[in-house]
C-alpha cells in the first residue's frame, strides 16, 4: 500500500489567515494527506503569511530556513498576502518550490501534485484586479472558537496598507452560505464562531465586488442582515465580531448586540490614531469624535462590554504633539485594551509619499508607551468585574497542567486542567 503523504501548516497574521489555512487543511487531507505538526517531519509545509509589517517576511524567511535545516527533501509552499504581493521575491528564497497567490491557494492539491523538489521555485500568480471568487474558509478541530471567514477583500485604500494589493476588492459570501456553514459548524459541536473578514462592516458586495440583493425577499445583504439570521443558528451558542471599522459599527448593530443572547459584548474596533491630522494623512474614514460616539453608545448599552482598539504609532508626520494627542485621546476612552502596531514601510503605499519620517527608535518608544498603557486598560476592566459571576468558555488546550477560557466579555480566565470543562460553558466567579 502507497504510504500517505504527509504536510504540515503553519499560519501568520490574522484570524482569517487561521480560517484558510484550515480550510486549506481540510481540502489536503481530503485529497489523501496525513497532518502534521510543524514541528514534526512532513513532506510538504505549507506557510500562510501575512504582509501587514515586516516582521511578518522576515518571520517567513526564518520558517523556510528552520524546514531547509531540518527536512531539506521536503516541498515548502508559500501562500497568503505576501505571496501575493512579492512572489518573485519569494521563490528567490532558498528551499521555496511553489509560491501560490490569492487566486490559487484553494487549487493547492493540483498544484502539489505537479511538484518536484529540485526543480526551480514555480509561481501561480495573477494580477489581484482579476482576483473576484469569494472562497468560503472556517477553522474546525484547531480550537473552540471558529473563525468563519465571511467577507474577504477591501475597497478602502488606507495610505499605509497593502492589504487591497494583497486580497483584491471587497467580496463576500451570501447569507446563505453563512447560514449553512453556521449549521454545519454547530454539527461538530462548535460553541462560538468569531466572524471574520478583512473588511467586515463592508459585507453585502457578492463575489464579483457588486452589492446584491436577495431575490426571496428583496432585501439588500448587509453585515446588519447578516448577524440578525446568524442569531437564529440553533446550537451556536456564542458569536463575536473580529474587527469592524468604526464608520460601519452602526448604531442599529451596537442595539442589536446588546440584546442580543448569542452576540458577545465584545467590540474590536480600529482607531489607528488619537489625531485628525495623522488620521486624514492615513485616509481614514472618520474621525476621532465619531471613534468617542461610537464608544460612548456601546458603554451607555453595555457597562460590561469588552471594547479592543487597534492603533499605529510612528506614522510618517506624526509629531511628539500628535503622539501625545493620541495617548490622551486612548488614556480619556472607556477602553478595555489596545492592540499597538509600530508603523513599518510598505512598498506602493502612498504613506512613503509623506515626511518627516519618523525615527524607528521612536515608533519603538511610542509603542512602549501605548502597551504600558493598554495592560493599565486591561488590569482596570478585569478588576471591575471582580467579584462578578460570568459564564466562561474553557478551551479543550491543556499546557502545564492548565486551561483557558473566555468570559462572554473576553476576560482570560486560567484554572487547573478539568476535562469536564473542556468546550463548555461554565457560571465562574472572577
Amino acid at each position: 500500500m502507497e504510504k500517505r503523504r504527509t504536510v504540515a501548516f503553519h499560519t501568520l497574521g490574522c484570524k482569517l489567515n487561521f480560517s484558510e489555512t484550515s480550510t486549506l487543511s481540510r481540502m489536503l487531507e481530503n485529497d489523501g494527506f496525513e497532518k502534521k505538526d510543524f514541528d514534526d517531519l512532513a513532506d510538504v509545509y505549507v506557510i500562510n503569511t501575512c504582509s501587514v509589517t515586516d516582521n511578518a517576511d522576515k518571520e517567513c524567511r526564518q520558517l523556510v530556513r528552520r524546514i531547509q535545516r531540518k527536512s531539506p527533501e521536503s516541498l515548502v509552499v508559500i501562500t497568503g498576502c505576501y505571496a501575493q504581493l512579492k512572489p518573485k521575491e519569494i521563490s528567490e528564497i532558498p528551499g521555496v518550490d511553489l509560491v501560490l497567490g490569492a487566486a490559487e491557494k484553494f487549487n493547492i492539491g493540483a498544484h502539489i501534485r505537479e511538484l518536484a523538489k529540485g526543480d526551480s521555485a514555480k509561481i501561480s500568480s495573477c494580477d489581484i484586479e482579476t482576483v473576484s471568487g469569494f472562497y468560503a474558509s472556517y477553522s474546525l478541530n484547531d480550537r473552540t472558537r471558529t473563525f468563519l471567514k465571511v467577507q474577504d477583500g477591501c475597497d478602502y485604500n488606507c495610505s499605509f496598507c497593502t492589504i487591497p494589493m494583497a486580497r483584491g476588492k471587497s467580496r463576500s459570501d451570501t447569507i446563505e452560505n453563512v447560514l449553512r456553514n453556521a449549521k454545519e459548524l454547530a454539527a461538530n459541536g462548535v460553541k462560538e464562531i468569531v466572524l471574520t473578514g478583512v473588511n467586515l462592516g463592508d459585507f453585502g458586495k457578492g463575489p464579483d465586488g457588486i452589492s446584491e440583493t436577495i431575490s426571496i425577499n428583496n432585501r439588500e445583504e448587509n453585515f446588519f442582515e447578516l448577524i440578525k439570521q446568524l442569531d437564529e443558528v440553533e446550537g451556536i451558542e456564542r458569536y463575536r465580531i473580529s474587527s469592524i471599522e468604526p464608520n460601519l459599527l452602526t448604531n442599529e448593530i451596537i442595539e442589536f448586540v446588546s440584546n442580543s443572547n448569542k452576540f458577545m459584548p465584545h467590540f474590536h474596533i480600529p482607531l489607528q490614531s488619537g489625531s485628525n491630522k495623522t488620521l486624514a494623512a492615513m485616509r481614514r474614514r472618520y474621525k476621532r469624535e465619531l471613534y468617542a460616539e461610537r464608544v460612548g453608545l456601546i458603554r451607555t448599552l453595555m457597562p460590561h462590554c469588552c471594547i479592543g482598539v487597534d492603533v499605529i504609532v510612528g506614522f510618517p508626520g506624526e509629531t511628539e504633539e500628535d503622539f501625545n494627542e493620541t495617548f490622551e485621546f486612548l488614556h480619556s476612552l472607556d477602553v478595555s485594551y489596545l492592540h499597538v502596531f509600530t508603523y513599518s514601510e510598505r512598498d506602493n503605499t502612498k504613506a512613503l509619499e509623506i515626511k518627516p519620517v519618523v525615527p524607528v527608535n521612536m515608533r519603538h518608544e511610542r509603542n512602549k508607551i501605548l502597551r504600558n498603557l493598554s495592560y493599565m486598560k486591561m488590569q482596570f476592566f478585569t478588576e471591575q468585574h471582580s467579584g462578578q459571576t460570568r459564564k466562561v468558555l474553557f478551551e479543550s488546550h491543556e499546557k502545564n497542567g492548565m486551561m483557558e477560557g473566555y468570559t462572554d466579555n473576553y476576560i482570560r480566565i486560567t484554572t487547573p486542567y478539568r476535562a469536564d470543562f473542556s468546550n463548555n460553558i461554565v457560571d465562574w466567579k472572577i
